[in-house]
């Protein structure tokens, strides 16, 4: 088989498998180069075994009501349920339900992106004075840094304003705060991206590292390292849906591509102006829903966390917790964003599953034998130290505004770019903004060949006209 395509998508997740599918729909030839030896990215979805039910160890939640994840789980038949239950907290020491949020939503709508952009840090120093003499607004300053970097996986210090503001609003236009799950985990996603791309025609190569990208002239050329050795592919266009962390990667680094030609001066500033967050999360399986007889202490009447859904602590190593809610079954996941991450990366399982039972022993006060009694497996992913994510998902810094319209934006006609971090619309970080993100780059394609009148099959035609 030759190895000459109208496009190369380089990455099997969720920006570019949708890319490839809707190339190939439009009647190109598609390769698809993926160096793991599954597709999905940073979406892995596991089963266990005793429990026959789906773990994530990557995305796990439907965020909102985002149209392209929802259309194609109508499309496809795909049933969901929606996350419901009660949020817990720890506050001085004890398990509560939380009552802090409307305080952090008023500290949140302060942050302004009409006025100089700045770090969520330098926000909250400049935006909530008196915080020392007002311990109530103390707390909420304090949850809210907890929540920035938490939910974004970010680093306060860095983070920007104007990045939050933009993915505040973009939540709100899909009611983002609303969050769902479907049968078998992204797992459905994932089939359907497979089924999509198989009757697409599509060509997928599992196991092949790409190791450079020659874009000077055309046809560009890729060289890769797949299971039969080095190999290289001809392709009048390229899309790079690889993570942020693998663009940022440089030298001889394991899953680093190198450009040749360098990449513009413009999408080297914007691949260093967006980070890639941090997070560490493991999923423990206990022989039994031990917090449903939580907290131990209650007075008359009130609440027991049987219907938990969200645990949130201060915690230094694994601060925040859920359930598999709506389903009732006997695991956590523990959430160990930024500094937390920093700890607990480069550990095995071992390490991860012992300082996480340490963890919830802190945090609900049951001893430490009797968590270990009532635990059975762990399962986890360190994003961190995988090559080919080197990270989490991405996140804005202050004074980093148009960096993910720069990074979007296609170089010579030649190289197209996709991925959570190239979403414009205020989605990064999301597998909706990822799939939203593989259909630009498909479409600019699209219309780009329909232009050069580069029609399918017309690889021949572009060496001679190069």
């Amino acid at each position: 088989m030759k190895n000459e395509f109208d496009v190369v998508v380089i990455g099997a997740g969720a920006a570019g498998l949708t890319a490839a599918a809707t190339l190939g729909q439009a009647g190109l030839s598609v390769m698809v180069l993926e160096a793991r030896d599954r597709i999905g990215g940073r979406i892995l979805t596991v089963r266990d075994s005793k429990c026959d039910a789906p773990v994530e160890l990557g995305a796990e939640f439907i965020h909102g009501r985002p149209l392209e994840t929802w259309d194609l789980l109508k499309r496809y038949k795909i049933r969901s349920r929606e996350v419901k239950g009660d949020n817990w907290c720890v506050r001085n020491g004890e398990l509560t339900t939380c009552d802090f949020f409307s305080e952090v939503d008023e500290i949140l709508k302060k942050m302004n992106d009409r006025a100089p952009d700045q770090s969520f840090a330098e926000f909250l120093d400049s935006c909530c004075g008196g915080w020392q003499e007002n311990p109530r607004l103390k707390e909420a300053k304090d949850w809210a840094t907890r929540y920035v970097s938490g939910f974004n996986a970010a680093d306060p210090a860095e983070v920007g304003v104007h990045w939050l503001v933009k993915g505040m609003r973009a939540e709100e236009e899909i009611d983002g705060e609303r969050a769902f799950r479907t049968e078998h985990g992204y797992s459905d996603l994932i089939g359907i991206f497979q089924k999509q791309v198989d009757d697409a025609g599509v060509t997928i190569k599992r196991s092949t590292v790409v190791r450079s990208i020659h874009w000077r002239s055309t046809p560009v050329e890729i060289k890769a390292r797949g299971p039969k050795g080095e190999e290289t592919f001809t392709t009048l266009r390229v899309v790079t849906a690889v993570p942020l962390g693998v663009l940022q990667a440089g030298g001889e680094e394991n899953g680093a591509i190198s450009f040749d030609p360098a990449l513009p001066l413009e999408k080297r500033n914007a691949i260093g102006k967006i980070r890639m967050g941090k997070v560490i999360r493991v999923t423990l399986r206990f022989g039994e829903r031990f917090w449903e007889n939580l907290p131990k202490q209650r007075k008359k009447r009130s609440k027991s966390m049987s219907n938990m859904s969200f645990l949130f602590s201060d915690d230094d190593w694994v601060p925040t917790w859920w359930t598999m809610a709506p389903q009732k079954l006997p695991f956590l996941t523990g959430w160990a964003p930024f500094r937390c991450a920093e700890r607990l990366s480069g550990h095995d399982e071992t390490y991860v599953a012992e300082q996480s039972l340490t963890a919830l022993h802190r945090i609900t006060g049951l001893s430490l034998s009797e968590l270990r009694d009532l635990f059975e497996h762990a399962h986890t992913h360190d994003w961190q130290n995988d090559p080919f994510s080197r990270g989490a998902y991405s996140y804005g810094t202050a004074g980093g505004d148009g960096a993910d319209e720069a990074l979007a934006e296609p170089v010579a006609d030649r190289l197209f770019f996709a991925g959570e971090a190239t979403e414009t619309g205020g989605h990064n970080g999301t597998v909706h903004g990822a799939i939203a993100s593989g259909k630009r780059a498909a479409a600019k394609i699209i219309k780009a060949a329909e232009l050069k009148s580069f029609l399918p099959g017309q690889l021949e035609k572009g060496k001679r006209s190069a």
